[in-house]
């Protein structure tokens, strides 16, 4: 048992300088991959001057509120039946257009009521009551509006009311 208690104990070889190097390197090629990143504008912060520029560029698209003009489309109700019970959808809107084709979309009005009003009509209970329905009827709405007047002339189709009851 004395021979035993004799031995000395060996010590834990210490790791070479291989796992500091290839830290190293990796956190290099982090940082390298993050600073293309935000100066090729793949994030939204930082970025250079080009990408300021177009960020310049896109918010000079906004329409000045000067040439902006709306014109209310009349109030409409629908009936839906489903389910043994009658269900009505009060829907009204504006139409935002230039005030340059205030005057032609004032005259196509009749159709764009005829054009909302079928398309509305063929619209189930199940269709409105989805979380996600009203983004989306707006935007079959507009395109409707769109092809009946021209794809210039209507900007956006503003939902005033839209109650199921």
């Amino acid at each position: 048992m004395t021979d035993a208690a004799a031995e000395p104990t060996e010590e834990p070889k210490k790791g070479g300088k291989g796992p500091l190097l290839i830290g190293l390197v990796l956190a290099l090629v982090g940082a390298g991959g993050g600073y293309f990143a935000v100066s090729a504008g793949l994030l939204p912060f930082g970025g250079t001057e080009e990408a300021h520029e177009e960020k310049v560029e896109h918010e000079a698209d906004v329409v000045p509120t000067e040439d902006i003009a709306f014109i209310e489309v009349p109030g409409m109700v629908i009936s839906f039946t489903g389910g043994g019970r009658r269900q009505l959808l009060r829907f009204s809107a504006q139409l935002e257009v230039s005030k340059a084709y205030k005057d032609d979309v004032e005259l196509l009005l009749p159709r764009i009521v005829d054009v909302l009003n079928g398309y509305l009509r063929a619209l189930e209970v199940s269709d409105i009551e989805d979380p996600m329905a009203l983004t989306r009827l707006r935007a079959q709405m507009l395109r409707r509006i769109q092809i009946v007047t021209g794809r210039d002339m209507v900007r956006d189709l503003l939902i005033m009311e839209f109650v199921l009851n």
